[in-house]
């Protein structure tokens, strides 16, 4: 029985981003299973959250995100237009166009079995840096068809019963919290949290301990 992982995950989170090829890598290589469980980034959870930390906190997250994209070789840039639409402070803003509309339809691709390789194309087309204007044109369609899903029906799906998809956000939320940590990504596996992109290989170590089986030697 393939092995099973929880990835709290946002669509704001550079550290979620720089995650994913690895992920997808290791679900390549073991017999392992990971449950895309989308969440609101902590300045839509948390609107005082940015005000509190140190202001520091920004500088360095733009430096430390960037050397690891160099060190991965991934294309990297800060998203145009932001996720997360914020005011000078760094504060949310009331009325949210993209992270609302993105964290459902992550919730619907993992409901419907497709989380990983969504989080996938949609975070490269955010992140990367390649695209201006992520939301512009048929950039999100493309990218959620590469995923082997449609936006237009997802869309369909989420302003027809948002509150289910929300229903879905808020159990990943406290399920997340439940398992002991707020951040992103968080890897859950066995009970155990692995929080951060730095993780992943003492993630690998402790399901190896848990019998983790490269694919190669149960084909």
């Amino acid at each position: 029985m393939s092995l099973q992982v929880d990835l709290f995950w946002s669509f704001r989170s550079p550290y979620s981003y720089l995650a994913v090829p690895r992920v997808v890598a290791l679900e390549a290589e073991y017999d392992v299973k990971f449950r895309v469980r989308p969440v609101y980034p902590l300045a839509v959870r948390d609107a005082t959250f940015f005000q509190r930390v140190d202001p520091m906190f920004g500088p360095y997250l733009f430096r430390d995100t960037a050397r690891i994209a160099e060190q991965l070789k991934m294309p990297f840039g800060w998203p145009r237009p932001d996720p997360v639409v914020v005011d000078q402070t760094q504060k949310a803003a009331p009325h949210q166009p993209y992270i609302h509309r993105l964290t459902r339809l992550g919730a619907d691709a993992s409901e419907k079995g497709r989380g990983l390789p969504f989080i996938s194309e949609v975070s490269k087309l955010i992140w990367a840096g390649t695209v201006p204007g992520w939301d512009q044109g048929d950039h999100l369609a493309r990218a959620v068809e590469s995923a082997g899903l449609d936006l237009a029906t997802m869309d369909r799906e989420i302003t027809a019963d948002p509150e289910t998809f929300e229903r879905l956000i808020e159990k990943n939320q406290l399920d997340h919290r439940a398992a002991g940590h707020w951040g992103v990504p968080t890897f859950v596996f066995d009970g155990e949290p692995f929080f951060g992109q730095d993780r992943i290989d003492l993630l690998v170590w402790r399901m190896k301990q848990r019998g983790l089986t490269n694919r190669t030697k149960i084909s």
